[in-house]
């Protein structure tokens, strides 16, 4: 064999023996494949990664919840273990003195407290259903039957809620119509009657305002833009909010008597429209009888005469320098008169208040 057959054998054979080369030049679409294949599986590793880390942490949690709550399920057995062997100390102790003084041993231990008399046990069963029906949680956390037993107790006897009207002032008297708005001419003394005067005078500054309100509701919109017209209403809304006080104390039946016979006069003579009446009644009951000294009141050593009428206290004494709430309220009852004569004006145009 000569050197150009045997260079040709050998270069076919290595050929043969070469692996097929790769593919020298890609697509755009195999790029944009592969890219995106690495960053799925890059997000997924990332997804796995965080995965791994809450469930780590969950269980960390989970282990340190369970510790804490041993811990503390053991501090309440020693503090309870102490608790009960200091009782123990304690009672060997009183035993000892008891014994050494000749003094009756300590009762026994009675477990709980014993109920009321009068008062029945519950079953627990019967008592979770029960709190249930009133819309109260069944169980608390460490309440024990008895507990339950004394929660359902106040649930059940609590006071019930008061009833208000709805009036321009709510108030739990029950107010009358107006054929039995009259009120007498004088405040009666028992309690009965007292009770229905309280009612009678609640119902009639009731219906003053209320009138008031419909009043200002029913005036043109220049007028309750206007200055005078804020200030209109703004004096209706003031002496509705100041007759609160004298409504709380009709409520409660500890009117001062004085003043009690006062507001009767003033009312009894607005129903009748006798505003002049009605407003002698307030100025009486806001200024009073007392004589009120002016000038020079001491001049020289001897005594003026009747000069200890300067300082009567009793009946000629104003009211309306008690306190804040009177004065306030007495005004509201000048400014209802004021109203009331406009809307329920006299047939006698002489009782028309100044």
């Amino acid at each position: 064999m000569d050197f150009a057959s045997l260079m040709k054998s050998k270069i076919s054979k290595a050929k043969d023996e070469t692996p097929p080369t790769q593919q020298k030049y890609l697509k755009r679409s195999e790029i944009e494949a592969q890219r995106e294949a690495a960053y799925l599986a890059e997000q997924q590793a990332r997804e796995a990664a965080r995965v791994a880390k809450l469930e780590r942490k969950r269980k960390f949690e989970d282990e340190e919840a369970v510790r804490n709550r041993e811990r503390e399920e053991k501090r309440q057995r020693l503090a309870e273990e102490s608790r009960r062997r200091r009782e123990e100390e304690e009672e060997a102790v009183e035993r000892a003195r008891r014994k050494r003084l000749g003094l009756p041993d300590l009762p026994p231990k009675r477990e709980g407290t014993p109920l009321p008399e009068g008062e029945e046990d519950i079953e627990d069963a019967e008592l979770v259903t029960q709190l249930r029906v009133l819309g109260e949680p069944a169980r608390l956390f460490g309440e024990s039957h008895m507990q339950r037993l004394r929660r359902f107790r106040r649930l059940t006897n609590r006071e019930p809620t008061p009833v208000f009207t709805d009036g321009p002032i709510p108030t739990t008297l029950v107010l009358v119509p107006e054929a039995e708005m009259k009120v007498p001419k004088k405040a009666p003394k028992d309690a009965e009657g007292r009770q229905l005067v309280f009612r009678q005078i609640a119902s009639y500054f009731t219906m003053v305002l209320r009138a008031w309100e419909i009043a200002m509701a029913q005036r043109p919109d220049d007028v309750k833009a206007s200055y005078q017209g804020k200030a209109a209403y703004a004096a209706m809304v003031q002496a509705r909010e100041n007759l609160k006080p004298l409504f709380r104390k009709l409520e409660k039946g500890d009117l001062d008597d004085a003043i009690l016979a006062a507001v009767v006069e003033i009312v009894n003579a607005a129903q009748e429209r006798r505003y002049v009446h009605a407003n002698d009644g307030y100025l009486r009951l806001s200024i009073g009888k007392a004589a009120w000294p002016i000038g020079v009141t001491m001049v020289g050593i001897h005594e003026r005469s009747a000069r200890e009428k300067l300082h009567e206290n009793d009946k000629g004494t104003a009211h309306i320098m008690s306190d804040e709430n009177t004065r306030k309220y007495l005004q509201s009852i000048k400014r209802c008169l004021s109203f009331a004569q406009t809307r329920w004006p006299p047939d006698d145009l002489l009782q028309l208040m100044g």
